[in-house]
């Protein structure tokens, strides 16, 4: 009885400190969007026709949300779809995927491709976007951003953000992505940057995974008790930044109701077994902010630079 008390409180001790900190509605409602244009594995000498087809695709769903009354997402859409934008992939349904280029993709020798977390779709697209531009910016010259909006990420206010199950079936589609990434640049070097929720993905599809490393950061744990769990030949980092809210949640794995609640142990712990960065005094979502310690640490991540001497 003690023991199911206990695991009753941690659960919801879980559950309070990962939605008391945060304000906004779950996911947003279902708009109806076409069926994308299958474009094949990605290949650098098709990007121009990749690019524009999505432009013609994501101006397609525009339509299709202004007809179904949603404003607010057809302006998104309109956005999305300017002459200089660069998406890789696109489709409107169930939420939305993107994966949009910050760079030349083909002449790119370090890319980084950025994993979101908790409520990032089409409507809050432009926050995921900043995060990527400011990233492209702090690189140096034959560098590319890939921001990978590749799955339906769970709402900060749902229940699906305390477990692991939208990281399962995100993680097959994350690999095979960057499989593709591998066989289109094979002399670049690749390195994952998994914000908060993301961070359970990446953990998910780093068995194996061809890249230099895999950054966690803002995480509420990876659901593996350490860093040797994952798999992985890349190198494994983490980092928090001392006003983000995420430090505070308990790092336990709970089975409750036929799942498990919580992550586990904390990424930047000595258990766990990652190098860690400096994050600064960063909040949860300022790890991409122009200037802070955590973007140039992370840029340094990417360009194979940070723990050399300087």
């Amino acid at each position: 009885m003690a023991s199911r008390l206990r695991r009753a409180l941690l659960a919801a001790l879980v559950t309070a400190s990962v939605v008391a900190p945060l304000v906004g509605a779950a996911g947003p409602s279902e708009v109806p969007a076409p069926t994308p244009v299958a474009l094949g594995p990605v290949r650098v000498a098709g990007l121009e026709h990749r690019y524009a087809a999505n432009r013609e695709g994501i101006r397609a769903a525009e339509v299709m949300a202004a007809r179904h009354g949603d404003r607010k997402r057809a302006r998104a859409l309109r956005k999305m779809r300017g002459a200089s934008r660069h998406f890789l992939s696109f489709d409107g349904r169930n939420g939305g995927r993107a994966v949009e280029v910050y760079g030349d993709l083909g002449r790119a020798r370090h890319i980084a491709v950025l994993v979101p977390g908790s409520d990032t779709n089409l409507e809050t697209y432009g926050r995921f976007r900043d995060g990527a531009l400011a990233l492209s910016r702090e690189l140096g010259r034959r560098t590319a951003v890939i921001g990978w909006l590749g799955y339906k990420t769970p709402g900060t206010v749902a229940p699906e953000v305390l477990t692991t199950g939208r990281a399962a079936g995100a993680a097959p589609r994350l690999a095979a992505f960057v499989r593709e990434l591998n066989a289109a640049t094979p002399r670049a070097r690749i390195s994952l940057l998994c914000h908060s929720y993301g961070s359970v993905v990446c953990a998910r599809a780093a068995r194996g995974l061809n890249a230099a490393d895999i950054v966690l950061y803002g995480s509420p744990g990876t659901g593996y008790d350490d860093a040797r769990q994952l798999h992985t030949r890349a190198t494994v980092w983490a980092g928090r930044g001392g006003n983000d809210w995420i430090g505070g949640v308990p790092h336990v794995r709970i089975p409750l109701l036929g799942t498990t609640i919580g992550f586990g142990t904390d990424p930047v712990s000595r258990r766990f077994g990652a190098r860690t960065f400096d994050a600064g005094d960063v909040g949860h979502s300022d790890y991409l902010k122009p200037g802070s310690a955590a973007l140039v640490s992370m840029g340094r991540i990417v360009e194979g630079l940070e723990g050399r001497d300087a």
